[in-house]
């Protein structure tokens, strides 16, 4: 699986304006509404929170990958933005967060959502990948990078 096939590329920013956990959820949400609008919003919202409420998706080295299952969308969809300033979100080694994934998958996607963040992970192992995200300056330069990295996969 390739991040391209999940990653909505009308749904990444190099800009992220958010300042907290919360902030960042809703901003990412609203980030892959405006590209695919989603049926249940405020639900898919209150999902994704109440997964990091189990325990931080803030997985380390400036990464953040918060997910949920949810039945607002209809296939495994996901967004991507860039923190230039770093977010506190609650990270396993407790630095601020860069780079953030949201995925979304059915109820029923158990299979491709594991395989979605296995990928992800798998990417962002590399270290010049994280850096070269958290230095784009625009979505263009954001999608190439992906795009370059996305056959190593």
């Amino acid at each position: 699986m390739k991040i391209t096939d999940f990653l909505n590329v009308n749904a990444i920013s190099a800009d992220l304006k958010a300042t907290n956990k919360e902030e960042v959820i809703k901003e990412l949400v609203d980030l892959l509404d405006k590209a695919e609008p989603i049926k249940a919003k405020d639900a898919l919202t209150k999902r994704l929170m109440e997964r990091e409420a189990l325990g931080s998706t803030g997985i380390g080295q400036g990464i953040g990958i918060p997910h949920a299952k949810c039945n607002a969308v209809k296939e495994l969809t996901g967004a991507l933005s860039i923190s230039h300033k770093g977010v506190d979100f609650d990270s396993l080694d407790g630095e601020p967060t860069y780079i953030f994934f949201l995925l979304v998958a059915p109820e029923d996607a158990a299979g491709p959502h594991l395989k979605a963040l296995a990928t992800i992970s798998r990417m962002l192992k590399n270290r010049f990948f994280r850096e070269s995200l958290i230095s784009a300056k625009d979505t263009d330069t954001i999608l190439n990078i992906i795009t370059k990295e996305n056959p190593k996969t």
